[in-house]
């Protein structure tokens, strides 16, 4: 399986901390899913950094693609969703999963650490066998 593509991202937790504080539901809504929202809010003492986590994933995720954030993409086009172990794996949908599939993307591995101030992720884009 050949990596068609790996991006990285840094994201500081005060600044998702200060997005929500400043739009609060309004901001939650248009960057993450109801699924990505549950899991983040069930971590109080953690919950800015795994919102901060899924935010540099899903910029990891436009880098593999060489998007950025335009052409119809939205936010919740990406969902970092947990596997049973913990682990997050990737879920795309809308302008993404249609990117994805003309670029022959078909594996994903995706990588999130976070500590109290700073969270990142690094994901690569694997074409089928």
């Amino acid at each position: 399986m050949p990596i068609l593509g790996h991006g990285i991202d840094i994201v500081e937790t005060s600044r998702i901390r200060r997005m929500h504080d400043e739009h609060g539901q309004r901001f939650l809504d248009r960057c993450f899913t109801l699924l990505e929202q549950q899991y983040c809010a069930a971590s109080h003492k953690r919950y800015y950094e795994h919102l901060a986590g899924r935010f540099a994933a899903k910029e990891a995720v436009l880098k593999v693609l060489g998007t950025g954030w335009r052409g119809g993409i939205a936010w919740t086009d990406i969902e970092i969703a947990p596997e049973p172990s913990g682990q997050p794996r990737i879920h795309l949908s809308g302008e993404c999963a249609r990117i994805a599939s003309a670029m022959g993307i078909v594996h994903w591995h995706l990588s999130i650490s976070h500590i109290e101030t700073h969270a990142t992720a690094s994901a690569i884009g694997l074409r089928g066998e």
